[in-house]
Order: structure tokens, then sequence, then C-alpha cells
């Protein structure tokens, strides 16, 4: 049985809820599709910073950007504000870095992908645990904590002398299993309440 609102601060009917659900499950599939096909890309063309890995790895935050949005405007009563709008100002920012880092080589993008990964992950976090009550957080609670990690391994890997895009690839794909395992237990959540 659903409550009448969640425990985000911010009342809303059951309507509202199972709107918003939907709404999110929808966008964790699509974020899931897009996690895979994007690592895949990268891992066919970043052995090297060449214009298509570059390309690929500005759009990847600005995908993040246009997902945070997407969950903003659609997430009704389950929006927790601020650490939206504080996501995407940071992968807004992460994009102008791997802009700027890419003239210095891979070592400095695994560095800017790395304060990316850990601040995400702590947003990630966030998010999930103000909307647990919305069920199929669980994946989200340990992508965010996974995320931090895998962030202090890119800024340390930085330093290894082969260092190499395909973590990051790996990174991606992993959150994207996340965003699907999400996506799944919503859908069932949805189905268990009709």
């Amino acid at each position: 049985m659903m409550s009448s609102s969640i425990d985000t601060g911010v009342a809303g009917t059951v309507a509202d809820t199972t709107g918003s659900t939907t709404e999110l499950r929808n966008l964790y599939y699509a974020r899931f599709g897009f996690a895979v096909v994007w690592a895949l890309l990268l891992m066919l063309t970043g052995a090297t910073l060449t214009p298509v890995s570059i390309s690929l790895l500005v759009i990847y935050p600005l995908f993040d950007v246009a997902a945070a949005v997407i969950d903003f405007r659609t997430s009704g009563a389950a929006r927790p504000r601020a650490p939206l709008y504080l996501n995407m100002a940071l992968s807004l920012l992460t994009a102008v870095g791997l802009a700027v880092a890419v003239s210095s080589g891979i070592p400095d993008v695994l560095r800017v992908w790395g304060v990316w990964a850990i601040t995400a992950g702590i947003v990630q976090l966030i998010v999930a645990i103000l909307r647990y009550r919305l069920g199929g957080q669980w994946a989200m609670i340990l992508s965010g904590a996974i995320s931090t990690f895998a962030g202090a391994g890119f800024i340390a890997g930085a330093g290894a002398p082969n260092a190499a895009l395909t973590t990051v690839a790996g990174y991606a794909t992993l959150g994207g299993i996340f965003f699907l395992i999400s996506a799944i237990r919503l859908h069932l959540r949805a189905a268990q309440t009709q």
C-alpha cells in the first residue's frame, strides 16, 4: 500500500506518487540504455583521445544534466529539489572540466571523472535515501556508494603509466545496470499496487 505523501518534505497525492514512479522508472530504463551504448562506443574508440572519444566523454555528463532536468520536471512529490539542482551543476561543470582536461591527456580526464564520480555518487546516495519510500532505491543507494569509491580509484589510477579510459566504460556499464535494477524494482512494485 502506498502512502499519500513521500518523506522528502513535499506533500503529494497517491496519483502524483504513482505518476512520478512511472516517470522515474522510464527515466531509469533510458539511463540504462544510454550507459550501455555509451560504454560500448567508448570501448571501441577510447584507446586514445580522438574527436570521437572526446565527444563521448563530454556527452556523458551532459546527458546526466538532461536526465536530472527530466527527473526534476516529472518527479512531482518525489522531487528532492536541492540535490537535483546540485547534480545538474556538478554534471555541467564536469562537462566543461572534461573539455578542458582532454588537452592534457587521459590522466587529467581520469582525475576530472574521478572528482565527478565522488561528488555525483554522494548526491545520488542522498537522492536515493530521500526517495527510499518509492521503492527500488537500494540499487541507487549502492550505486552512489560504489561511485564514491570508484571516483577515488580513477584519481589514483590517473598516475599509473598505463592510464586508460576503459575503466570509465566499465563504471558507466555498472551504473547502467544499477539503473536497470531500480527500474525493474519500480516496475514490479507498481504492478503489485495495481
